[in-house]
């Protein structure tokens, strides 16, 4: 290999070394990956974890869940997309997000509630075709969580929670798959928190990370470009 080769393999590599570091410069051609955030598996895991902490103590009191989910989203949007993700961003939110948030969560968990009842009363045997009643019921709160989910990716301050509830059915109509991938995200955490208390925490993480997935999933299908949804 000549002297002018091996300069143009080094200052390649050093290119790519600059890019990956973010210590630059960067060559003239590069062109910034879409997601720069999520490039980085461990630190995106250890997000995923962070934001499964901030959602889960939001969501202590249980009718604030609307509101950590939303915070959680916009937060990790920040993130994925390299923008200023710090805690005050997220705090901020979650307090813009409590003043009609909790009512939100109140009547998310008196339906919940009745769901819940419903397949009680199902299981007993009291009630003829309990099985499908029962089904009825679960059915029913894999929607609600599914709702829940795409509010919270609808949610923004400066629009408010009617008009984040109002875009759900025309979100789940224009990608039934995401809708179908939410309700999955919804049974899982569900799931592992009945099986164990604590994987709640990983597993809200990994269910605001399919809400923050599911757009991108579709705005890279038909625009290769478009950055993250703040």
């Amino acid at each position: 290999m000549t002297r002018a080769g091996a300069r143009t393999r080094r200052a390649a590599r050093d290119a790519r070394r600059g890019v990956a570091t973010g210590a630059g410069p960067a060559p003239a051609d590069y062109v910034p990956p879409r997601n720069p955030g999520a490039h980085g598996a461990l630190g995106l895991l250890g997000e995923v974890l962070l934001t499964g902490v901030l959602v889960t103590l939001v969501a202590l009191p249980v009718v604030t869940l609307p509101v950590a989910l939303a915070a959680g989203v916009r937060h990790l949007r920040r993130y994925v997309s390299a923008s200023e993700s710090g805690m005050a961003l997220f705090w901020r939110d979650v307090a813009r997000g409590l003043r009609l948030g909790w009512g939100l969560g109140l009547g998310a968990v008196a339906l919940a509630l009745v769901l819940l009842l419903d397949v009680d009363i199902a299981g007993s045997g009291a009630l003829p075709g309990g099985e499908v009643i029962a089904l009825v019921g679960w059915l029913g709160l894999g929607a609600l969580g599914t709702a829940l989910l795409l509010i919270a990716s609808a949610w923004a301050p400066e629009t408010g929670w009617i008009a984040a509830v109002k875009q759900v059915p025309a979100r789940a109509a224009a990608d039934p798959a995401g809708a179908a991938y939410l309700f999955v995200a919804a049974a899982f955490t569900a799931v592992a928190t009945w099986a164990l208390v604590p994987l709640l925490v990983p597993a809200l993480g990994c269910a605001v990370l399919a809400v923050v997935a599911v757009p991108e999933r579709a705005a890279r299908r038909h625009t290769p470009a478009a950055g993250v949804e703040r």
